[in-house]
């Protein structure tokens, strides 16, 4: 009997879930329900899928409102049905049209108008299709209107939004952050009635007594309506069924596609790989997944036409397959790639393909796929409410000061000292935390299907301008749509770039195929920058982290950068098998404390879980789980999947089964334990694989062209650090760096030999406009001559010519800044007067004036550049109030070797970490005063006395300890050093440009 059920998927309105609501509904004893949410439909897939558990007959709709103002409620009569009311609901998404009085002539769809807005709008005729909704609240009016003779036209629509008083406070306080208001100012035409509750049957029986026929003509319209979505494991993909338009055409363009890739992968193709190939193929066909790879071939076929750098990974990068159609660049041979993690008999999901694009060439990428296939959209995610923000919309909404917010959001409050106020924003921040707030993108995930993406959901149109689903990708692979991910990133960008400024840098250099990766990996230059980890601005091994972990494992060579990529991600560490890992690596005799199932499985790694594989390869083979359970394990070591009832049935068969094996429970508590610390967290092998491919590539390029590749690395955003950080590595390698100038400089950065000329755009207050008006007018008219030619020909405001000036982009004119700045500003102002008073024929000369001389210091420049550039270009150590009082640096570690050092270092970066107790402690890189990079760690002792405050330099006393190799400072003490102060507002300077600006004024009013 209920027609017009709300979830919190009706977005800051809603206050439950939708399995809350089916729970509300079988307490209530209802087994026929109708979902319609306000203008979305996220819950809906899965609330028909979970429905059959609770026993109710699911029914779908929408709720069309204009903001909050209801218009009519359409439902479903079939699936038809559902797919009209999301084409129509995503029209209005897209155009931000309101609804009008009046529904479209739906076909398979109920129209229902609230009985208010009928009599509003005076409606007369009612097509078969349309009803009249009557809540409990209208039943008073009903007897007073003419519509009551109107008996088939009525049904019962009494909304369902609350349980209880509580949901409706919390609806009033979503209505009040959706109106950016106060509690006590949300007006009462923003919110609903507070009888939107769920009554019994029996109640709203007894409530439409009088009115028996319209409780008959609901029923019999719920009876009428009929959804169904296939959830069972046999499901079929909905993905494009075929690719040619022909399941047997697919087959053999495939295996024609695999044939012609041998000769360029595999030049003398042995039996070994011809077998896998066919084993692979035959699977594929098997699990009707064929189409699914020549999509992502034609993707990368458009890539590659258009001269697009790309990386295939995921699990996709353990087949044959997708190496030979160059997917990925990974051979699943060379590394021995488990098969069963690309495919088995038992997945149901076809394999991952993330597909990395520069960031450059996404959207191009994006657009060809939604021209290219018919049914596309971008996949859904839900931002939520979490704690901090949801206590601060609470604490506006409540009226709070700042201060009073910002304390609560810290989380370090204690309930018994606040004030009834602040209680209740504690108390409905947890109500409201976790809740949807709007729904967002999906990091790269692009939906294909075989019938119109309408069929299962209505669709967004965010900024990036494709339609996106409103359900996210659990659900999507619940009904069986298996995204394409293609994702964006820098890394790509920096490798493209770095080959084309090679080309103009140095165009007598060798010629060489950057995907030519097998020479890269034979390279003993290339792989001993791995070993001694100068690897700063490489893609993933330039972390401080990464960088330990390199040395601290010895690599130098491919596969032990594979595992490292690997290790090093957050699962492994938090297990505890990292230093394990390495323990075993560096002594081998270590690897006897392994137990011999675990040795046997993973003889590579040490008997220690590494790879996402590995944990198939343990609950398969240790624990006895079939592959199918294996990997439904795997996947629901992350995010929502682990609260399914089907993982917690696997969970408990693992640990029964290995129970009956006789292993002991200490055993199977540790196994599971390092399944539950990393599962989610690590990386398929030939994921990390991938990553290591294109680490090759850029170790290469900062090998042998680190300037040009560094110049790329700061013209796609850097990377781990902040660029002052490449730009002194590039000062370390050779580079001579020079401020923007006029003449030589453009927008990005550029070199010219062993000159790397900062670009203007690093100039953080230039406009782009000027910056598009200098390059254009240099282009067209050659080299500025002086200040006056400059000003002569770019129009500009007194503002950007100093910030030009005090950089000093006119030192070619060999004239002081203070100087240039006099000339500029009388200029200006002399032509803003004769702009005003009458039109300029002829070109004056200039007028020179006599001014104080003022000579730039160095500290001036360099204060200007931090104040610019947002860093100095000379050393900070120059900027020191006092000097240092030593000249120890890293190189003095080995014979401070478990002793005290006292030292100086620049911040790098500092990582803030938790022990396992939860108690603070500090990982910080620095640069000492020699340019050299160390590692310093704070333990918890020290870290709650001293603290890092932002850049600068800090004076450490500490114990040199090394472990495996590496070294590092044990912090004991440490202090911020003071800067100068800064020479440009000292007395002296500061009269001496009163005096620059005094004669400016002077002459100026003369003029």
């Amino acid at each position: 009997m209920y027609l017009n059920c709300h979830t919190y998927y009706s977005m800051r309105f809603g206050t439950f879930s939708e399995i809350d609501l089916l729970e509300l509904a079988r307490q209530r004893q209802i087994s026929k329900l109708a979902l319609t949410d306000i203008n979305n439909t996220s819950a809906c897939l899965n609330f028909v899928r979970k429905a059959q558990e609770y026993g109710i007959k699911p029914i779908l709709g929408i709720d069309f409102r204009n903001g909050i103002d209801a218009c009519f409620v359409g439902i479903a009569k079939n699936n038809a049905g559902y797919q009209e009311l999301n084409r129509f609901l995503s029209s209005h998404l897209q155009t931000g049209t309101p609804f009008s009085t009046r529904a479209p002539k739906f076909k398979n769809t109920y129209v229902i108008y609230p009985f208010e807005k009928v009599q509003l709008h005076d409606l007369k005729e009612f097509n078969d299709n349309e009803f009249i909704g009557v809540s409990i609240a209208a039943l008073r009016k009903l007897p007073f209107s003419s519509y009551i003779k109107l008996k088939d036209k009525l049904v019962v629509l009494q909304p369902v939004t609350f349980r209880n008083k509580r949901d409706f406070n919390a609806h009033r306080l979503l209505r009040a952050i959706d109106n950016n208001t106060l509690l006590s100012k949300l007006p009462k035409s923003e919110q609903t009635s507070a009888n939107e509750f769920m009554f019994p049957l029996t109640n709203l029986a007894q409530a439409f007594a009088e009115y028996s026929f319209i409780l008959e003509n609901t029923q019999k319209l719920m009876e009428s309506c009929s959804i169904d979505f296939d959830f069972s494991a046999s499901r079929k993909p909905q993905n494009l069924q075929a690719y040619t338009g022909s399941k047997k055409e697919d087959f053999l363009l495939l295996k024609k596609l695999c044939h012609e890739g041998l000769p360029y992968r595999y030049p003398e193709a042995d039996k070994a790989i011809t077998s896998r190939l066919k084993k692979e193929l035959d699977l594929i066909e098997k699990m009707d997944f064929v189409s699914y790879f020549l999509i992502n071939w034609d993707i990368i076929s458009y890539a590659r036409k258009k001269g697009y750098f790309y990386v295939g990974r995921g699990s996709g990068a353990n087949s044959i397959v997708a190496y030979l159609l160059r997917i990925t660049d990974v051979d699943p041979v060379e590394l021995d790639l488990y098969f069963e993690r690309f495919i088995n008999l038992y997945r149901s999901n076809p394999p991952d393909f993330d597909i990395d694009f520069s960031w450059k060439d996404r959207q191009d990428v994006t657009r060809y796929i939604f021209n290219r296939f018919k049914n596309v959209a971008l996949l859904g995610s839900y931002v939520t409410f979490q704690y901090r923000g949801v206590v601060r919309e609470l604490g506006k909404v409540f009226g709070l000061p700042k201060a009073e917010i910002d304390s609560l959001a810290s989380g370090n409050v204690s309930i018994s000292n606040l004030d009834d106020v602040a209680t209740l924003v504690i108390k409905y921040g947890k109500l409201i935390e976790g809740f949807p707030n709007y729904i967002s993108i999906h990091a790269g995930g692009i939906l294909i299907t075989e019938k119109p993406i309408h069929y299962f959901s209505a669709t967004n149109f965010p900024p990036k301008g494709f339609p996106t689903t409103q359900f996210d990708m659990i659900i999507a692979e619940d009904i069986g749509l298996y995204k394409f991910d293609i994702l964006g990133q820098r890394g790509l960008a920096k490798i493209k770039d770095a080959m084309q400024i090679i080309a103009y840098n140095r165009p007598d250099a060798e010629v060489y195929d950057i995907h030519e990766i097998k020479k890269f990996k034979e390279d003993p230059v290339i792989n001993n920058t791995i070993k001694t980890a100068q690897c700063m601005g490489c893609f993933y091994i330039e972390s401080p982290a990464m960088r330990m972990l390199l040395k601290k494992l010895e690599v130098d060579n491919y596969l032990g950068l594979v595992a490292a990529s690997s290790i090093i991600r957050p699962g492994v560490a938090k297990s505890g098998m990292m230093r394990e890992y390495i323990l075993r690596h560096r002594d081998r005799s270590r690897i006897k404390n392994a137990h011999p199932a675990m040795l046997e499985i993973m003889p590579e790694t040490y008997g220690i879980m590494v790879y996402q594989e590995d944990v198939i390869k343990v609950a398969h083979h240790f624990a006895g789980l079939s592959l199918g359970e294996a990997d439904v394990l795997r996947r629901g070591m992350s995010g929502k999947f682990r609260s399914r009832a089907e993982f917690q049935k696997v969970k408990e068969k693992f640990l029964v089964n290995c129970s009956k094996k006789g292993y002991s429970e200490e055993l199977i508590n540790a196994v599971w334990h390092q399944i539950a610390s990393f599962a989610g967290y690590a990386f398929a092998k030939g994921h990390s694989a991938s990553y290591a491919v294109e680490s090759y590539q850029t170790l290469f390029l900062k090998t042998y062209y680190p300037l040009e590749y560094l110049v790329a690395v700061l013209n796609n955003g850097g990377g781990f650090y902040r660029p002052e950080f490449y730009i002194h590595e590039a000062e370390m390698l050779g580079a001579t760096i020079e401020r923007p100038c006029i003449n030589k400089s453009i927008g990005a950065n550029s070199i010219k030999g062993t000159a790397i000329y900062l670009g203007f755009a690093y100039l953080k207050d230039l406009e782009g406009r000027v910056i598009e008006r200098i390059l254009k007018n240099r282009m067209e008219s050659g080299a500025f001559k002086s200040l006056d030619d400059f000003l002569d020909r770019i129009i500009i405001s007194a503002e950007q010519i100093s910030i030009l000036i005090r950089i000093n982009a006119f030192r070619f004119t060999g004239i002081g800044k203070y100087e240039l700045l006099w000339q500029a500003y009388s200029r200006l102002a002399i032509q803003n007067k004769k702009q005003q008073n009458y039109p300029q024929l002829f070109k004056a000369p200039p007028r020179r004036f006599k001014i104080p001389k003022l000579k730039v210091t160095l500290l001036e420049a360099a204060f200007d550049e931090i104040e610019l550039l947002g860093f100095p270009l000379c050393s900070p150590f120059e900027l020191l109030k006092e000097p240092p009082r030593n000249k120890t640096g890293a190189k003095d570690f080995d014979r401070y070797l478990n002793k005290y050092i006292d030292i100086y270092g620049y911040l790098v970066t500092v990582k803030h970490a938790s022990t396992h107790t939860g108690k603070r402690m500090h990982f910080a890189t620095l640069a000492d005063r020699y340019g050299v990079v160390f590692d310093t760690v704070l333990f918890p002792q020290i870290a709650k006395k001293y603290f890092f405050r932002g850049r600068g330099i800090y004076r450490f006393y500490g114990k040199v300890v090394e472990e495996f190799g590496f070294l590092s400072i044990e912090v004991s003490k440490m202090r911020k050093e003071a800067y100068i102060q800064d020479p440009r507002y000292s007395d002296g300077r500061m009269s001496k440009m009163k005096d620059v600006l005094n004669s400016f004024k002077q002459n100026n009013n003369d003029e």
